[in-house]
């Protein structure tokens, strides 16, 4: 049975992730509809992408995912189906499969032109759609579109690196449900760069000298509970996608904090690494 995921900003309070549902099923009555996340920042790409990065690889091969963030269907923003790493992607070409790129390379990419048979300026609910159930019919990609050899890419989603290597310039780009503010500077990137020198992350007023592996890393066990005063605390870690994270210890926004808003993390904050001389 197919799978179509849905990735997108319209939230849960409109009628839309429901009308994409039934616009599916209305086309398939065998098929799976996995949610994503629709909780994206509105029109934040680099957000989807860190969202849709790190979740479309669980998914069987074949999965078919949509991606209704930025989507509007204009001159500047074509829609496209790319199928990458034995998935299929349905979005705009906005930059939003820019993470999975920098990685993989597509099998094939086509622009989608079928939106001339269809009268809608929603286009999730229609194009995406069809070109989903299209797909999950055992359709090819060259039916619904035209062969493209790339895909754009949008600054902001990958962090920059001097060329004297002594400094890596990124940014937040996702908050998660604890206030955990992720950057997009990855593992791979930080100890190529670094080599193993001392260094300093600065988020705005944060200044961290270490990075740990898991959250409870702060946290020194030979002291007694009473004394150990560490929930709320800041600290980095590289996350379970290998992104270097900044976050609090058992952070809770509502109760001790977390880093978004002790620190005034938010999306696009500048995130710099400093490494000293060797």
């Amino acid at each position: 049975m197919a799978v179509i995921t849905l990735t997108t900003d319209f939230g849960w309070k409109d009628p839309y992730v429901g009308a994409v549902k039934g616009a599916i099923y209305n086309e398939l009555e065998q098929v799976n509809v996995v949610d994503i996340s629709h909780d994206v920042s509105p029109f934040h790409i680099a957000e989807a992408a860190y969202i849709i990065q790190n979740a479309y690889s669980s998914f069987p091969k074949g999965s078919i995912h949509i991606i209704g963030v930025d989507a509007e269907h204009t001159v500047e923003n074509k829609h496209v189906a790319v199928k990458l790493n034995d998935h299929y992607f349905i979005c705009a070409d906005n930059g939003v499969l820019c993470l999975i790129m920098s990685k993989l390379n597509a099998e094939r990419m086509v622009e989608i032109n079928i939106h001339d048979r269809i009268s809608s300026n929603f286009t999730t609910l229609d194009v995406f759609v069809k070109t989903a159930c299209h797909i999950a019919r055992g359709g090819t990609l060259e039916v619904i579109g035209k062969p493209i050899k790339s895909l754009k890419n949008i600054s902001g989603i990958h962090p920059t690196v001097s060329e004297n290597k002594s400094y890596i310039n990124g940014q937040v780009i996702y908050i998660d449900n604890y206030g955990n503010s992720v950057t997009n500077i990855n593992r791979e990137l930080f100890e190529s760069v670094g080599r193993g020198r001392s260094f300093e992350l600065s988020a705005r007023s944060e200044k961290h000298k270490q990075i740990f592996n898991r959250y409870s890393d702060i946290v020194k066990f030979d002291t007694p509970v009473a004394k150990r005063d560490v929930d709320g605390r800041g600290l980095v870690i590289f996350n379970t996608a290998g992104f270097i994270e900044i976050a609090t210890y058992k952070s809770n926004p509502l109760t001790v904090g977390s880093a978004s808003t002790l620190f005034g993390l938010r999306l696009d904050t500048p995130v710099v690494i400093n490494f000293n001389a060797s």
